[in-house]
């Protein structure tokens, strides 16, 4: 899956924002609609062409939840394999915004606190929720899957695992 004729299929590419608010708690949706309808996730979606990832969150951002953002801070670049497409995640992180929240896609919100406590989470939005959990216990379950992790980026070919930024 992903390659065709030998070479690599670019994979599509995702903004998804990692927006705190003041008490360092970080916002998650659950999806209103298919696909993963029911999931929770960090709120984003698909880089438009010609379009950076920083707008993109800025534009998902507006789209899903009528929130103006200020600055989109790129932050971590993961890979997923969802059953119906290899995506590369681009994760910015968000500290301000203008505006009420408003569910404008049969949404719902939580600001959650690390490790969070919704459930099911999308799969892909959990290594960089783990990444951001228990950082000072190099022991735990959650750091020795990100060690896995980052093991995996590194030995994962160029085009997949590119830096952020």
């Amino acid at each position: 899956r992903g390659r065709m004729s030998g070479f690599p299929k670019t994979p599509p590419v995702s903004a998804d924002c990692v927006a705190f608010d003041p008490q360092g708690r970080v916002l998650l949706i659950k999806r209103g609609r298919p696909p993963f309808q029911g999931q929770w996730a960090l709120p984003g979606g698909f880089v438009d062409v010609g379009e950076s990832v920083e707008d993109a969150c800025r534009r998902e951002l507006h789209e899903e939840l009528g929130i103006t953002i200020g600055a989109a801070e790129p932050w971590q670049v993961t890979m997923h394999d969802y059953a119906h497409a290899l995506v590369r995640l681009h994760f910015c992180k968000v500290h301000e915004w203008r505006g009420a929240f408003e569910m404008r896609e049969r949404q719902t919100m939580a600001w959650q606190t690390l490790p969070v406590t919704v459930s099911p989470v999308l799969p892909g939005t959990l290594p960089v929720l783990a990444s951001m959990t228990d950082k000072a216990s190099p022991a735990s379950p959650r750091s020795l899957a990100r060690t896995v992790l980052e093991v995996k980026m590194r030995s994962m070919p160029s085009w997949i695992a590119m830096p952020c930024g």
